[in-house]
Protein backbone atom coordinates (compact mmCIF):
# COMPACT_ATOMS: atom_id res chain seq x y z
CA UNK A 1 0.00 0.00 0.00
CA UNK A 2 1.49 3.25 -1.04
CA UNK A 3 1.82 6.02 1.48
CA UNK A 4 -0.75 8.59 -0.75
CA UNK A 5 -3.42 6.11 -0.06
CA UNK A 6 -4.12 6.92 3.60
CA UNK A 7 -4.49 10.19 2.00
CA UNK A 8 -7.88 12.00 1.55
CA UNK A 9 -9.21 15.55 0.85
CA UNK A 10 -10.69 15.73 4.29
CA UNK A 11 -7.48 14.89 5.63
CA UNK A 12 -6.06 18.49 4.08
CA UNK A 13 -9.16 20.47 3.42
CA UNK A 14 -9.08 23.39 5.70
CA UNK A 15 -12.29 24.18 7.23
CA UNK A 16 -13.54 27.86 7.99
CA UNK A 17 -16.73 28.69 10.07
CA UNK A 18 -19.15 31.05 8.81
CA UNK A 19 -17.91 33.66 11.16
CA UNK A 20 -14.55 32.92 10.21
CA UNK A 21 -14.76 33.30 6.86
CA UNK A 22 -16.58 36.39 7.13
CA UNK A 23 -13.49 37.97 9.28
CA UNK A 24 -11.20 36.74 6.32
CA UNK A 25 -9.61 40.16 4.27
CA UNK A 26 -9.68 39.47 0.44
CA UNK A 27 -6.38 38.58 0.23
CA UNK A 28 -6.61 35.59 2.42
CA UNK A 29 -9.74 34.54 1.03
CA UNK A 30 -7.96 34.30 -2.44
CA UNK A 31 -5.39 32.23 -0.54
CA UNK A 32 -7.67 30.06 0.73
CA UNK A 33 -9.22 29.08 -2.98
CA UNK A 34 -5.65 29.10 -4.71
CA UNK A 35 -4.39 26.54 -1.57
CA UNK A 36 -7.82 24.32 -1.94
CA UNK A 37 -7.46 24.45 -5.53
CA UNK A 38 -3.91 23.07 -5.83
CA UNK A 39 -4.80 20.68 -2.78
CA UNK A 40 -7.22 19.24 -5.00
CA UNK A 41 -5.39 19.00 -7.85
CA UNK A 42 -2.33 17.41 -6.49
CA UNK A 43 -4.53 14.69 -5.00
CA UNK A 44 -6.03 14.25 -8.23
CA UNK A 45 -2.63 13.80 -9.92
CA UNK A 46 -1.60 11.00 -7.39
CA UNK A 47 -4.37 8.72 -8.72
CA UNK A 48 -7.49 9.80 -6.19
CA UNK A 49 -10.43 8.45 -8.08
CA UNK A 50 -12.68 10.81 -5.53
CA UNK A 51 -15.95 12.62 -6.54
CA UNK A 52 -15.49 16.29 -6.42
CA UNK A 53 -15.63 17.48 -3.24
CA UNK A 54 -18.90 20.51 -3.01
CA UNK A 55 -16.41 23.73 -1.51
CA UNK A 56 -13.90 23.05 -5.23
CA UNK A 57 -17.20 23.19 -7.23
CA UNK A 58 -17.80 26.11 -5.52
CA UNK A 59 -14.87 28.11 -5.74
CA UNK A 60 -13.98 26.84 -9.05
CA UNK A 61 -16.91 29.27 -10.31
CA UNK A 62 -15.94 32.24 -7.86
CA UNK A 63 -18.35 31.55 -5.35
CA UNK A 64 -18.39 31.38 -1.74
CA UNK A 65 -17.60 27.95 0.24
CA UNK A 66 -20.48 29.11 2.14
CA UNK A 67 -24.32 29.16 1.17
CA UNK A 68 -27.24 30.44 2.62
CA UNK A 69 -28.74 27.12 4.69
CA UNK A 70 -25.10 26.42 5.43
CA UNK A 71 -24.87 29.60 7.50
CA UNK A 72 -28.26 29.05 8.81
CA UNK A 73 -26.48 25.99 10.61
CA UNK A 74 -23.68 27.86 12.63
CA UNK A 75 -24.32 30.35 15.30
CA UNK A 76 -25.33 33.85 14.59
CA UNK A 77 -22.99 36.45 14.34
CA UNK A 78 -21.40 37.17 16.81
CA UNK A 79 -22.92 34.98 18.85
CA UNK A 80 -19.89 32.97 20.85
CA UNK A 81 -21.53 30.54 23.28
CA UNK A 82 -18.11 28.37 24.44
CA UNK A 83 -15.95 29.55 26.51
CA UNK A 84 -11.91 28.15 27.10
CA UNK A 85 -11.67 27.83 31.04
CA UNK A 86 -8.14 28.73 31.16
CA UNK A 87 -7.69 31.67 29.17
CA UNK A 88 -12.06 32.84 29.03
CA UNK A 89 -11.61 32.99 25.11
CA UNK A 90 -14.69 32.93 23.02
CA UNK A 91 -15.88 30.61 20.32
CA UNK A 92 -18.66 30.25 18.57
CA UNK A 93 -18.28 26.73 17.37
CA UNK A 94 -17.77 23.78 19.53
CA UNK A 95 -14.65 22.43 17.12
CA UNK A 96 -13.18 25.27 17.51
CA UNK A 97 -13.08 25.02 21.47
CA UNK A 98 -11.42 21.29 21.20
CA UNK A 99 -9.02 22.67 19.04
CA UNK A 100 -7.79 25.71 20.95
CA UNK A 101 -7.96 23.22 23.77
CA UNK A 102 -4.87 21.67 22.57
CA UNK A 103 -2.65 24.66 22.58
CA UNK A 104 -3.17 24.05 26.74
CA UNK A 105 -3.20 20.40 26.39
CA UNK A 106 -0.20 19.98 23.99
CA UNK A 107 -2.42 16.86 21.78
CA UNK A 108 -1.44 16.55 18.16
CA UNK A 109 -3.43 13.87 16.78
CA UNK A 110 -2.52 14.34 13.02
CA UNK A 111 0.67 12.77 11.25
CA UNK A 112 2.34 14.01 8.90
CA UNK A 113 2.99 10.61 6.56
CA UNK A 114 6.28 12.13 4.67
CA UNK A 115 7.88 12.89 7.55
CA UNK A 116 6.23 11.70 10.88
CA UNK A 117 5.36 15.25 12.33
CA UNK A 118 2.44 15.50 14.25
CA UNK A 119 0.10 18.98 14.63
CA UNK A 120 -2.83 19.91 16.22
CA UNK A 121 -4.98 20.71 13.72
CA UNK A 122 -5.94 19.40 10.36
CA UNK A 123 -6.10 22.64 8.63
CA UNK A 124 -2.30 22.73 8.88
CA UNK A 125 -1.21 19.53 6.44
CA UNK A 126 -1.90 21.56 3.24
CA UNK A 127 0.81 24.23 4.81
CA UNK A 128 3.45 21.97 5.99
CA UNK A 129 3.24 20.28 2.44
CA UNK A 130 5.55 23.09 0.72
CA UNK A 131 8.11 22.50 3.34
CA UNK A 132 8.56 19.29 2.00
CA UNK A 133 8.56 20.05 -1.81
CA UNK A 134 10.57 23.72 -1.27
CA UNK A 135 8.25 25.00 -3.43
CA UNK A 136 8.06 29.16 -4.31
CA UNK A 137 5.59 29.91 -6.51
CA UNK A 138 5.04 33.72 -6.15
CA UNK A 139 7.58 35.91 -6.44
CA UNK A 140 7.78 39.81 -6.24
CA UNK A 141 7.92 41.61 -9.28
CA UNK A 142 10.20 44.69 -7.80
CA UNK A 143 13.13 42.46 -6.60
CA UNK A 144 13.02 38.75 -7.36
CA UNK A 145 12.09 37.30 -3.81
CA UNK A 146 9.85 34.18 -3.94
CA UNK A 147 7.53 33.25 -1.08
CA UNK A 148 5.63 29.83 -0.48
CA UNK A 149 2.31 31.54 0.06
CA UNK A 150 0.52 34.45 -1.44
CA UNK A 151 -0.14 36.11 2.24
CA UNK A 152 3.77 35.98 2.87
CA UNK A 153 4.34 38.15 -0.78
CA UNK A 154 1.56 40.42 0.17
CA UNK A 155 2.99 41.53 3.52
CA UNK A 156 6.57 41.55 1.15
CA UNK A 157 5.26 43.65 -1.32
CA UNK A 158 3.97 46.91 1.15
CA UNK A 159 7.33 46.93 2.09
CA UNK A 160 8.08 48.43 -1.36
CA UNK A 161 4.69 50.03 -1.52
CA UNK A 162 5.47 52.12 1.85
CA UNK A 163 1.66 51.12 2.84
CA UNK A 164 1.76 50.57 6.66
CA UNK A 165 -1.80 50.28 7.37
CA UNK A 166 -2.03 49.48 10.97
CA UNK A 167 -1.11 52.46 13.49
CA UNK A 168 -0.93 52.16 17.10
CA UNK A 169 -3.33 54.45 18.94
CA UNK A 170 -0.81 55.64 22.32
CA UNK A 171 1.92 56.94 20.32
CA UNK A 172 0.37 56.96 16.32
CA UNK A 173 3.82 55.05 14.90
CA UNK A 174 2.21 52.82 11.95
CA UNK A 175 3.21 49.00 11.32
CA UNK A 176 2.18 46.79 7.82
CA UNK A 177 1.91 43.89 9.90
CA UNK A 178 -0.87 43.39 12.43
CA UNK A 179 1.67 41.36 13.72
CA UNK A 180 4.42 44.04 14.55
CA UNK A 181 1.62 46.23 16.16
CA UNK A 182 0.34 43.29 18.29
CA UNK A 183 4.04 42.93 20.01
CA UNK A 184 4.75 47.12 19.61
CA UNK A 185 1.41 47.40 21.91
CA UNK A 186 3.32 45.53 24.43
CA UNK A 187 5.99 48.37 25.16
CA UNK A 188 3.62 50.19 26.31
CA UNK A 189 1.19 47.71 28.38
CA UNK A 190 4.71 45.78 29.77
CA UNK A 191 2.82 42.59 29.07
CA UNK A 192 5.04 39.29 28.23
CA UNK A 193 3.22 36.69 28.21
CA UNK A 194 5.92 33.81 26.82
CA UNK A 195 8.20 32.35 29.65
CA UNK A 196 11.14 30.05 29.36
CA UNK A 197 11.08 27.35 30.90
CA UNK A 198 14.54 27.41 32.16
CA UNK A 199 15.59 30.58 33.52
CA UNK A 200 11.59 32.01 33.88
CA UNK A 201 12.69 34.84 32.15
CA UNK A 202 9.72 36.17 30.25
CA UNK A 203 9.63 38.22 26.69
CA UNK A 204 6.75 40.20 24.96
CA UNK A 205 7.47 38.01 21.48
CA UNK A 206 7.55 33.90 20.14
CA UNK A 207 10.82 34.78 18.69
CA UNK A 208 12.71 36.01 21.17
CA UNK A 209 11.58 33.25 23.20
CA UNK A 210 12.88 31.24 20.91
CA UNK A 211 16.06 32.84 20.22
CA UNK A 212 17.06 33.09 24.13
CA UNK A 213 16.37 29.23 24.43
CA UNK A 214 19.26 28.83 21.76
CA UNK A 215 21.33 29.90 24.81
CA UNK A 216 20.50 27.29 26.95
CA UNK A 217 20.95 24.48 24.34
CA UNK A 218 23.85 25.92 22.61
CA UNK A 219 21.71 25.34 19.16
CA UNK A 220 23.30 27.42 16.07
CA UNK A 221 21.45 26.36 13.03
CA UNK A 222 22.19 29.01 10.75
CA UNK A 223 25.65 28.53 8.17
CA UNK A 224 27.56 30.82 6.59
CA UNK A 225 28.31 28.58 3.40
CA UNK A 226 31.66 30.39 3.00
CA UNK A 227 33.09 29.49 6.60
CA UNK A 228 31.23 27.59 7.98
CA UNK A 229 30.50 29.36 11.05
CA UNK A 230 27.34 29.11 12.55
CA UNK A 231 24.91 31.13 14.32
CA UNK A 232 22.09 31.26 16.12
CA UNK A 233 19.64 33.71 14.41
CA UNK A 234 19.29 34.48 10.45
CA UNK A 235 19.88 38.04 10.99
CA UNK A 236 22.90 37.40 12.32
CA UNK A 237 24.08 34.98 9.46
CA UNK A 238 22.63 37.70 7.00
CA UNK A 239 25.26 40.20 8.61
CA UNK A 240 27.95 38.19 8.73
CA UNK A 241 27.49 36.95 4.92
CA UNK A 242 28.29 40.51 4.07
CA UNK A 243 31.76 40.46 5.39
CA UNK A 244 32.37 38.16 2.60
CA UNK A 245 30.26 39.99 0.11
CA UNK A 246 31.26 43.50 0.95
CA UNK A 247 27.77 44.61 0.52
CA UNK A 248 26.88 48.03 2.78
CA UNK A 249 23.27 48.37 1.40
CA UNK A 250 22.42 51.44 4.44
CA UNK A 251 23.66 54.82 3.16
CA UNK A 252 23.75 58.22 5.00
CA UNK A 253 21.71 60.78 3.34
CA UNK A 254 23.64 63.44 4.59
CA UNK A 255 27.33 61.66 3.30
CA UNK A 256 26.63 59.35 1.10
CA UNK A 257 28.88 56.96 3.44
CA UNK A 258 27.39 53.28 3.86
CA UNK A 259 26.93 50.56 6.15
CA UNK A 260 26.25 46.99 6.23
CA UNK A 261 23.87 47.17 9.06
CA UNK A 262 20.93 49.09 9.41
CA UNK A 263 21.53 49.85 13.16
CA UNK A 264 25.19 51.03 12.49
CA UNK A 265 23.81 53.72 10.13
CA UNK A 266 21.57 54.94 12.81
CA UNK A 267 24.46 55.71 15.13
CA UNK A 268 26.25 57.39 12.50
CA UNK A 269 23.09 59.86 11.38
CA UNK A 270 23.46 61.02 14.91
CA UNK A 271 27.19 62.32 14.43
CA UNK A 272 25.21 64.61 12.00
CA UNK A 273 21.92 65.35 14.14
CA UNK A 274 24.09 65.75 17.54
CA UNK A 275 21.07 63.59 19.14
CA UNK A 276 22.19 61.69 22.16
CA UNK A 277 19.09 60.28 23.57
CA UNK A 278 21.06 58.23 26.49
CA UNK A 279 21.44 59.59 29.86
CA UNK A 280 23.46 58.42 32.70
CA UNK A 281 21.66 59.40 35.61
CA UNK A 282 24.39 59.91 38.15
CA UNK A 283 27.08 61.98 35.78
CA UNK A 284 23.73 63.44 33.48
CA UNK A 285 26.48 62.99 30.83
CA UNK A 286 24.41 61.15 27.67
CA UNK A 287 25.70 59.18 24.74
CA UNK A 288 24.26 58.70 21.38
CA UNK A 289 24.11 54.45 22.04
CA UNK A 290 22.37 52.16 24.91
CA UNK A 291 25.68 50.17 24.49
CA UNK A 292 27.74 53.38 25.53
CA UNK A 293 25.71 54.38 28.20
CA UNK A 294 25.94 50.61 29.77
CA UNK A 295 29.89 50.54 29.26
CA UNK A 296 29.83 54.25 31.41
CA UNK A 297 28.15 53.15 33.62
CA UNK A 298 30.87 51.00 34.64
CA UNK A 299 33.27 53.46 35.29
CA UNK A 300 30.54 54.27 38.17
CA UNK A 301 29.98 50.69 39.73
CA UNK A 302 34.01 49.63 38.95
CA UNK A 303 32.20 46.18 37.27
CA UNK A 304 34.18 44.33 35.22
CA UNK A 305 32.52 41.61 33.34
CA UNK A 306 34.95 40.17 31.08
CA UNK A 307 37.71 38.07 32.42
CA UNK A 308 40.62 36.78 30.61
CA UNK A 309 40.87 32.70 30.96
CA UNK A 310 44.89 32.50 30.84
CA UNK A 311 45.29 35.51 33.63
CA UNK A 312 42.17 36.49 35.23
CA UNK A 313 42.46 39.90 34.29
CA UNK A 314 39.24 41.38 34.25
CA UNK A 315 37.82 44.10 31.49
CA UNK A 316 35.18 46.49 31.42
CA UNK A 317 34.44 46.13 27.82
CA UNK A 318 34.14 42.79 25.46
CA UNK A 319 36.31 44.82 22.90
CA UNK A 320 38.88 45.37 25.55
CA UNK A 321 39.28 41.93 26.10
CA UNK A 322 39.43 40.35 22.48
CA UNK A 323 42.53 42.98 22.26
CA UNK A 324 44.40 41.32 25.38
CA UNK A 325 43.41 37.94 24.32
CA UNK A 326 45.96 38.72 21.33
CA UNK A 327 48.99 39.76 23.75
CA UNK A 328 48.37 35.63 24.66
CA UNK A 329 47.77 33.81 21.31
CA UNK A 330 49.89 36.34 18.85
CA UNK A 331 47.50 36.77 16.52
CA UNK A 332 47.77 39.74 14.35
CA UNK A 333 44.86 39.93 12.29
CA UNK A 334 45.02 43.38 10.54
CA UNK A 335 47.41 43.44 7.64
CA UNK A 336 49.21 46.59 5.50
CA UNK A 337 48.31 46.24 1.92
CA UNK A 338 51.08 48.02 1.19
CA UNK A 339 54.29 46.40 3.06
CA UNK A 340 52.48 43.01 4.78
CA UNK A 341 53.16 44.55 7.95
CA UNK A 342 51.19 42.89 10.61
CA UNK A 343 48.84 44.39 13.61
CA UNK A 344 46.76 42.86 16.55
CA UNK A 345 44.56 46.01 16.55
CA UNK A 346 42.58 47.88 13.78
CA UNK A 347 43.20 51.27 14.84
CA UNK A 348 47.24 50.16 14.89
CA UNK A 349 46.71 49.74 11.27
CA UNK A 350 45.23 52.92 10.77
CA UNK A 351 48.15 54.78 12.40
CA UNK A 352 50.30 52.64 10.57
CA UNK A 353 48.38 53.05 6.81
CA UNK A 354 48.66 56.89 7.68
CA UNK A 355 52.86 56.68 7.55
CA UNK A 356 52.61 55.38 3.58
CA UNK A 357 49.81 58.08 3.01
CA UNK A 358 51.12 61.46 4.88
CA UNK A 359 48.15 61.93 6.69
CA UNK A 360 47.96 63.67 9.50
CA UNK A 361 44.18 64.45 10.32
CA UNK A 362 44.75 66.20 13.98
CA UNK A 363 45.63 69.75 13.81
CA UNK A 364 46.72 71.61 17.07
CA UNK A 365 44.47 75.06 16.97
CA UNK A 366 47.40 76.45 19.00
CA UNK A 367 49.98 76.25 16.86
CA UNK A 368 48.87 74.32 13.66
CA UNK A 369 50.92 71.61 14.58
CA UNK A 370 49.83 68.06 13.22
CA UNK A 371 50.04 64.93 13.98
CA UNK A 372 48.95 61.48 12.61
CA UNK A 373 47.77 59.91 16.22
CA UNK A 374 45.33 61.17 18.75
CA UNK A 375 47.31 59.89 21.28
CA UNK A 376 50.43 62.43 20.44
CA UNK A 377 48.03 65.18 20.00
CA UNK A 378 46.49 65.02 23.34
CA UNK A 379 49.81 65.02 24.73
CA UNK A 380 51.22 67.84 22.65
CA UNK A 381 48.03 70.03 23.36
CA UNK A 382 48.87 69.57 27.17
CA UNK A 383 51.90 71.36 26.36
CA UNK A 384 49.67 74.48 25.82
CA UNK A 385 46.92 74.49 28.48
CA UNK A 386 47.23 71.25 31.04
CA UNK A 387 49.90 69.59 32.85
CA UNK A 388 48.55 67.08 35.07
CA UNK A 389 51.04 65.09 36.41
CA UNK A 390 53.03 67.18 39.62
CA UNK A 391 56.34 65.25 40.88
CA UNK A 392 55.39 65.07 44.87
CA UNK A 393 59.09 65.89 45.60
CA UNK A 394 59.39 69.40 44.38
CA UNK A 395 55.90 70.15 42.66
CA UNK A 396 57.03 71.02 39.15
CA UNK A 397 54.20 69.95 36.90
CA UNK A 398 54.22 67.80 33.34
CA UNK A 399 52.51 67.45 30.31
CA UNK A 400 52.71 63.51 30.56
CA UNK A 401 53.82 60.54 32.58
CA UNK A 402 56.77 60.18 30.54
CA UNK A 403 58.14 63.25 31.09
CA UNK A 404 57.26 62.77 35.13
CA UNK A 405 59.10 59.47 34.93
CA UNK A 406 62.07 60.88 33.68
CA UNK A 407 62.13 63.86 36.06
CA UNK A 408 61.96 61.77 38.79
CA UNK A 409 65.29 59.44 37.88
CA UNK A 410 67.03 63.45 37.47
CA UNK A 411 66.42 63.40 41.27
CA UNK A 412 67.18 60.33 42.42
CA UNK A 413 69.84 60.07 40.53
CA UNK A 414 68.60 56.64 38.63
CA UNK A 415 69.73 55.10 35.55
CA UNK A 416 68.01 52.84 32.58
Amino acid sequence: MSMTEFISFEDVAMDFTWEEWQGLKDAQKILYKDVMLETYRNLVFLGHCIAKPAVILKLEQDREPWTLGEQLNQSLPGEKPYECKQRKKMFSQNSDLTVHQRSHTGEKPYEKKRCGKMVYKKSHFTVHQTTHTGEKSYECEECGKSFRFKSGLHKHWKKHTGEKPYECEQCRKMFYQKSHLTEHWRTHTGEKPYECEHCRKTFSCRSQLTLHRRTHTGEKPYECEHCRKTFSCRSQLTLHRRTHTGEKPYECEHCRKTFSCRSQLTLHRRTHTGEKPYECEQCRKAFSSKGYLTVHKRTHTGEKPHKCEQCRKMFSRKSHLTRHRRIHTGEKPYECEQCRKMFSHKSALTQHWRSHIGEKPYECEHCRKTFSCKSDFTLHRRIHREKPYECEHCGKAFSSKVRLTAHKRTLTGEKL
